[in-house]
């Protein structure tokens, strides 16, 4: 049922919001993954840290940890698809110590033969089969959250191959879904996308200041008293914009209870191979 109940979280979430954006899952490194020559740190400036009240309570390191779940979308209906799915590979492989800002990054990889398809891998951290060790079980943790803060380092290998990078965190409660889905449209129009209910929205901020190299992107987002989606904003290698967009959430079956994040790439017009590495990934809440 676990993989089924997140199947199903993905398929809705993504349908939703309208993806544009993989064919083994690989949850720890049990070969020597290809690495890029010579990683240097990030030369972009220190991000603004977005305003974070003492007592809020930060998840680290998410991409060390296990429950990676995956998932390629084809075009053009883009629905989730399990492994193997033709016409998409993709693997993730953690214990990335070069390139690596902490010495325990992980890389996520994909290719094959279907122009323009995607693929989404996320982690359940708060809820059920939370890894995390919040499953909240009494219902009372989710109810008291408003306030997301997704952080993370990530490595591009071939930015003339990253057609788009996604990063999103999604929670349900009460048959309630609010997604927050962010991406950078890099071989598109190169601006920060948000999710709009059956499509993307362009917010008009330019993420052309995307290196191939270390980046570094926060985002800071919202839960509304009536469990409005509310994008406030993104910094990318110290460069931060104001969102300011609010949409309404969607419903799913009340059984779905919990918090994700998600990370995703999407293939260029020749599913190009792609890798990259994500560190330092954290979710901050309150």
């Amino acid at each position: 049922m676990k993989t089924f109940f997140w199947f199903l979280v993905a398929a809705c979430a993504l349908a939703l919001t309208g993806c544009t954006s993989g064919s083994q899952f690989v949850s720890t490194a049990s070969s020597t993954p290809s690495q890029p020559a010579s990683p240097t740190p990030p030369a972009t400036p220190a991000p603004t840290s977005p305003s974070v009240p003492t007592g809020a309570t930060t998840l680290s390191n998410i991409q060390a940890s296990s429950g990676w779940e995956s998932w390629g979308q084809l075009p053009p209906l883009y629905a989730d698809c399990n492994s193997p799915c033709s016409g998409v590979d993709w693997s993730i492989t953690q214990g990335i110590a070069s390139p690596s800002i902490s010495g325990n990054a992980a890389q996520f990889q994909i290719s094959g033969t279907t122009p323009y398809a995607d693929v989404l891998w996320a982690n359940p951290v708060i809820g059920q089969f939370s890894t995390q060790g919040l499953p909240d079980n009494d219902h009372t943790l989710l109810p008291a959250i408003h306030n997301f803060v997704y952080s993370v380092d990530f490595y591009v290998t071939d930015l003339s191959v990253t057609q788009a990078l996604e990063f999103d965190v999604n929670m349900y409660m009460n048959s309630v879904a609010m997604t927050w889905a962010h991406q950078c449209d890099h071989l598109g129009d190169g601006d920060w996308d948000i999710s709009v209910n059956s499509g993307w929205n362009s917010t008009g901020i330019s993420c052309k200041n995307m290196i191939q190299g270390w980046n570094h992107v926060t985002i800071q987002v919202q839960r509304g008293d009536d469990n409005s989606i509310i994008f406030q904003s993104i910094t990318l290698n110290g460069v931060s914009a104001a969102v300011n967009q609010t949409i309404a959430p969607y419903t799913v079956p009340s059984s779905w209870y919990g918090i994700t994040v998600a990370y995703q790439i999407d293939g260029d017009k020749f599913e190009s191979a792609n890798t990259t590495y994500l560190d330092n990934l954290s979710l901050t809440y309150w």
